[in-house]
């Protein structure tokens, strides 16, 4: 068993500190000790983007980035994207246009996309599909994805938010 690490972070806003084995994967951190589940597993290896995350502004699977790299440093996860209760504009658009089937992919795509509408608010869909590249659907298909987010993109530009 490998010796525990005190992190202290900033996940959505809030300071937080956790204690985790020095070989543990941020998602696993996020999920049993900050209890942040919207981090979901799909693969462990980085490459299904179920577990994406913002860290200081910068997309990343957190499966494959340890714990305490955490420290001192800033996390955005999907639970980080509503506020006061209301849905973000992706996430409603991903309900209104049927985006999600089983769950498990949509968190990492609703980050993908926030991040992608963050810094460019006016994506064409092939950008779209570039940005979402890294986020693997079983069940969707992907249009429905894709449609989702450019009507986020064109609510967001209208209403001047992101």
């Amino acid at each position: 068993m490998s010796k525990s690490t005190l992190v202290s972070t900033t996940v959505n806003g809030d300071a937080v500190e956790f204690a985790c084995p020095t070989d543990e994967s941020l998602m696993t951190a996020l999920r049993d000790r900050v209890g942040l589940t919207g981090v979901k597993e799909g693969c462990g290896t980085g490459d299904c983007g179920a577990c994406s995350i913002s860290l200081d502004g910068r997309l990343v699977c957190s499966c494959i980035v340890l714990g305490v790299e955490a420290e001192g440093r800033t996390i955005e996860t999907v639970e980080g994207l509503s506020q006061n209760g209301d849905l973000h504009p992706l996430q409603q658009n991903f309900i209104d246009h049927a985006a999600l089937q089983c769950g498990i992919c949509t968190p990492g795509f609703l980050v993908a996309a926030k991040a992608l509408l963050d810094r460019n608010p006016n994506p064409n869909e092939s950008e779209i599909r570039y940005a979402l590249a890294g986020n693997l659907c079983r069940c969707t298909g992907y249009d429905k994805i894709v449609r989702a987010v450019q009507a986020t993109a064109k609510d967001m530009r209208k209403k001047g938010r992101s």
